[in-house]
């Protein structure tokens, strides 16, 4: 009998297992095809437009996605948390909203691609990467687990337009710590602790 019991509570186990495994599989498919309908319209701008209230992401769902942060990067949740994560984690709140910010204003603005995806990895295919930890040769797998899921939430917050742009519009970055020559072309338009934010003077990318 006690064999039984023991053998019976093992699969009730191995179900609720299953069970959470398949709710969490859903919920990361709901996140994904939300991201995809968000940044199509980030893309054509409608900036005016509030996200309608089936389409905005859950905390629960975005946290659903790439739990391990070891998965391709070939969604938008995953794209735009790992290069909020990768450019600055381990700094403030503020500078990691900042990256967020910059990503989602190239996205689909004129000189650079439609997709989250495309705007972090531009520039791989000539080995200047508009971001640098996509093209330093080192693993892009998480390794601080607490600081990606920070930088998951704030991704969730940029598709859904529930994030405050704090760097009006910037288009470029770069840390304090160096001075780039391009810099110069920019109008500066804000600062973080860690970062320093531009935009183009006419308007388009260069």
């Amino acid at each position: 009998m006690r064999l039984k019991w023991v053998v019976t509570c093992f699969a009730i186990i191995l179900l609720c297992g299953q069970v959470l495994a398949t709710e969490q599989e859903q919920k990361q498919e709901v996140a994904e095809d939300k991201a995809q309908v968000l940044e199509e319209k980030a893309a054509e701008k409608d900036s005016d437009l509030a996200v309608p209230k089936s389409a905005v992401i859950t905390p629960s769902e975005v946290q659903a996605v790439d739990p391990a942060g070891a998965a391709p990067l070939d969604d938008a949740i995953t794209c735009l948390a790992r290069s909020i994560y990768w450019e600055a984690k381990g700094i403030a709140g503020a500078d990691m909203e900042a990256v967020a910010s910059v990503v989602m204003n190239r996205l689909g603005h004129e000189g650079f691609p439609e997709t989250v995806c495309a705007v972090v990895k531009q520039g791989s295919e000539t080995g200047s990467c508009q971001f640098s930890w996509w093209c330093d040769g080192r693993a892009d797998q998480v390794k601080e687990d607490d600081e990606y899921v920070l930088a998951k939430e704030i991704a969730r917050k940029a598709l859904n337009k529930q994030l405050k742009d704090r760097t009006h519009g910037a288009l470029y970055f770069h840390d304090r710590t160096v001075k780039p020559a391009w810099a110069k072309k920019y109008i500066r338009t804000a600062e973080t602790r860690k970062f320093l934010f531009y935009k183009p003077r006419g308007g388009t990318a260069q």
